[in-house]
């Protein structure tokens, strides 16, 4: 079954830890160049200060970045989340938004630079936003990116 970007919204939305997070995946575009994802603080999933628990802050922008690299580069790469940092700006309430943007034309760098099997380190950040827009959180992830050697018919493949 093809992963679509829909199924996949679906499915992470549903995938246990978001959802006991109150972490729901809103969008992933068709061209994979763009995810949003909410986190609903509520009873169930606010702190004991009655805000955001800032890992479930961390957790909404995990694997994002990575997703929309892997799925623009396809399967002859190994794309990995390898580093997060965030930094708390304000308490989070209500609804938070994370949005991630991988442009087509930053892949087709990532694409260059990785080719021949080199080495790709990249970060990518991203706010999270309350409802009235204001930035709560700023996070950066650092996605690690390489081409997938190729055996050819002189390469032992091993026993």
């Amino acid at each position: 079954m093809r992963v679509t970007p829909r199924r996949l919204a679906r499915g992470m939305s549903l995938w246990l830890p978001n959802l006991f997070s109150g972490i729901r995946v809103k969008h992933f575009a068709d061209d994979w160049t763009e995810a949003v994802v909410e986190l609903h603080v509520n009873r169930l999933t606010r702190n004991y200060v009655g805000t955001a628990f800032g890992g479930s802050m961390s957790a909404m922008t995990d694997p994002y970045f990575f997703m929309l690299i892997m799925h623009q580069l396809g399967r002859d790469y190994i794309v990995w989340d390898t580093r997060g940092e965030i930094e708390f700006l304000k308490p989070g309430r209500g609804v938070l938004t994370a949005r991630f943007h991988v442009s087509s034309e930053q892949v087709a760098d990532l694409r260059a630079r990785a080719a021949g099997g080199a080495k790709v380190r990249e970060w990518f950040e991203t706010g999270i936003t309350d409802a009235s827009g204001e930035v709560v959180a700023r996070c950066r992830r650092e996605v690690y990116i390489r081409e997938k050697r190729r055996v050819t018919e002189s390469q032992p493949t091993g026993a």
